[in-house]
């Protein structure tokens, strides 16, 4: 007799997938941001003109067939310097987001898992929390700043001082979300019965509580990347930031308000490269939340 046919089992990721697909909006966050990484990390092999190439004899021109987004005060192409902001925006906010991402993990689940580390380490978040964000970011740039551009040169210092900035100032939220979710998954039956089973300390947390605590680090790192992205624009648009010669949104958005009423190209393309990346991103986001929760996916 024929053994009767098994229905494949659906896999965990398969299940994550299919939950992100029916997500209207997250998938087209996907898509947007993987154009908007592929235009600035691959768009110059296509457009090879020189960002910082200066054309004093083609300056303040309007958009072309040469030049689609013109050029500025000084001749450099519009649009090679707005890929090329874009590639220091995006690495600023993905390596930020991950010091912060790393920061808030280890003492959220510190804070949660061992409980006489809770009351310091809450006592330490609420003290980051309660300090002035933008303030303490600008004090630090001016304090450093030339430093680490000594050291560095200026623009790896200036990236290591605003990677580093941006990421010790971000982590608090990720860090009182997984201590929220750690205390509430130490009851359950698995955690008490694989206590029960002799295992403690690091075990513990790698093989239990990270892999069940995954959605809140996800969703709060899509939050972090947002959060760093906006930060550096921030920095760069009050000059803090990068030095003038160095292309980023922020700085471009910011040199474009000068002339918004006779070339509203030059602001009006980091603005929307700026939205359509944070945007795409929160929706992302979102999706990755409902996907990875479990009330989502019943077995």
């Amino acid at each position: 007799m024929a053994e009767p046919t098994r229905a494949p089992s659906s896999s965990r990721t398969g299940d994550i997938w299919r939950q992100f697909r029916y997500h209207r909006g997250a998938l087209a966050g996907a898509v947007i941001l993987m154009l908007v990484i592929l235009a600035v990390f691959l768009g110059p092999l296509l457009w090879g003109l020189d960002p910082n190439r200066l054309d004093p004899l083609n300056r303040d021109l309007g958009p072309s067939w040469a030049h689609p987004l013109g050029t500025d005060q000084l001749g450099r192409d519009t649009l090679a310097r707005v890929m090329a902001g874009g590639r220091i925006s995006l690495a600023v906010g993905f390596v930020a987001m991950a010091l912060a991402l790393t920061l808030g993990t280890l003492v959220g689940v510190l804070a949660g898992f061992v409980r006489w580390l809770d009351g310091p380490l809450m006592r330490l978040t609420d003290l980051f929390l309660s300090l002035p964000l933008l303030p303490l970011l600008l004090v630090m740039v001016m304090l450093f700043r030339d430093a680490l551009s000594a050291r560095f040169g200026p623009e790896a210092g200036i990236f290591l001082l605003i990677v580093v900035a941006i990421g010790v100032t971000s982590w608090m939220p990720t860090a009182r979300i997984l201590r929220g979710e750690v205390l509430a998954l130490k009851e359950r039956d698995f955690i008490l019965a694989a206590r029960a089973g002799g295992t403690r300390g690091w075990p513990m947390i790698r093989r239990h509580v990270l892999p069940n605590v995954l959605s809140p680090i996800l969703v709060s790192a899509t939050l972090g990347i947002a959060t760093a992205i906006i930060t550096e624009s921030a920095l760069s648009f009050l000059s803090l930031g990068f030095p003038p010669d160095f292309a980023t949104w922020g700085r471009l958005l910011r040199d474009g308000t000068v002339y918004l009423e006779t070339f509203p190209e030059r602001a009006l393309a980091p603005g929307i490269a700026i939205s359509l990346t944070l945007l795409a991103v929160n929706y992302i986001g979102d999706g990755l939340r409902d996907a990875l929760d479990p009330r989502q996916n019943p077995q």
